[in-house]
């Protein structure tokens, strides 16, 4: 609740003891609440607007999933692909951990299904 909203019962209370006009009074009423809702809604606008800025994103906002799945990738691609077959001509190339990257290759893979089944839907853009 605006802070504008929790004044309005105290004000409108003062009314009836500074104003005789009964019209008057209910009028003054109406447009303090009027005020209230109005700038409750400019509020709510304002942040619509702010979210639909956050959500247009950036490269680096949009780009941090692909670029970890790739680093994943590319630890694997060196620890079963490129380690094994140096190690046949005698060179020794060091492992990347799969202790810490099959984790989060495995929920990158688990939220990307989820991601697919929302573009399925058509409720992702």
């Amino acid at each position: 609740m605006s802070l504008l909203g929790s004044l309005i019962g105290p004000v409108t209370g003062l009314l009836d003891k500074v104003i005789i006009d009964k019209d008057e009074k209910m009028r003054l009423a109406h447009e303090l609440s009027r005020m209230a809702d109005d700038h409750a809604q400019s509020i709510a606008m304002a942040q619509i607007e702010v979210n639909k800025q956050d959500a247009k994103g950036n490269w680096f906002q949009s780009s941090w999933r692909p670029a970890t799945g790739w680093v994943c990738v590319l630890g694997f691609m060196v620890n079963f692909l490129v380690s094994p077959i140096c190690a046949g001509f005698g060179i020794d190339i060091p492992q990347a951990d799969t202790s810490t990257m099959l984790p989060v290759l495995m929920g990158m893979l688990g939220l990307g299904s989820m991601r697919s089944y929302e573009r399925v839907k058509k409720v992702g853009k």
